[in-house]
């Protein structure tokens, strides 16, 4: 799969998109049958079918973000939620100097919490950014995909991970997700322990759930509940 766009200026000189969509992942372990990248390729899968479905412009993805649950782990590599903030804000920057002053962030890893303090910000004036898929979208997705799991029960490198990559990047599973299923408790201190502390796999899901076909419903359900994060912009493209 081809994580990057391939635009030339002279095709968005045509095209003059007003939206821009930034998939953000991470760089972190996802147990031992799905990649590190799992998180990016994820985002990168819903923002192309978002480019391929709206007109919008694809940028290239954040690969690393805040992943510092996930360090006790080899290979995990983490940037400073501060330093995302930045980075994000300097995108959104650059985009307006161009003439696009729309940025939807499609965000792959559950623990970049500092996106939504971003986009809280760069709204206080008028609506400009947007923080997608939201909880609620996530959660429809999953009705829609018919998953087993909810999504506390499934909150990494479960069902719902799994059957997106199953259905869009097949190539990246490896065997071993039908028997890894891990159910993580309460994990009240997660926070404060990381995810070490409630499991020795780094899973804490349900994979043997996953299907292709699920996966191909959530990114039907995501791609259509896109439409209400350009209209919240003002843009009706």
């Amino acid at each position: 799969m081809n994580l990057l766009p391939t635009y030339t200026s002279t095709d968005i000189e045509e095209q003059q998109p007003r939206v821009a969509v930034l998939p953000v992942g991470s760089f972190e372990q996802h147990g031992r049958y799905l990649p590190l990248i799992t998180d990016t390729a994820i985002a990168c899968i819903i923002a192309h079918e978002i480019a391929d479905t709206y007109p919008v412009l694809l940028l290239p993805p954040v690969t690393i973000s805040c992943s510092h649950e996930h360090g006790s782990w080899p290979g995990t590599v983490s940037i400073s939620a501060k330093t995302l903030f930045q980075v994000v804000e300097d995108i959104q920057a650059s985009l307006a100097r161009s003439g696009i002053e729309k940025l939807v962030i499609v965000n792959g890893h559950g623990g970049n919490y500092v996106l939504s303090n971003v986009v809280q910000e760069a709204n206080v004036d008028r609506p400009c950014m947007s923080l997608f898929p939201l909880s609620s979208d996530w959660e429809r997705a999953r009705q829609r995909g018919g998953l087993v799991s909810d999504r506390h029960g499934d909150m990494h490198a479960g069902e719902i991970e799994t059957s997106l990559l199953l259905h869009a990047a097949p190539e990246l599973v490896r065997p071993g997700y039908e028997r890894a299923d891990h159910d993580g408790g309460p994990r009240r201190f997660l926070l404060t322990l990381g995810m070490g502390a409630y499991t020795e796999s780094g899973v804490i899901g349900h994979p043997s759930y996953a299907t292709a076909g699920k996966g191909e419903a959530i990114l039907t359900s995501l791609t259509e509940d896109f439409a209400a994060h350009v209209e919240a912009l003002g843009d009706e493209s």
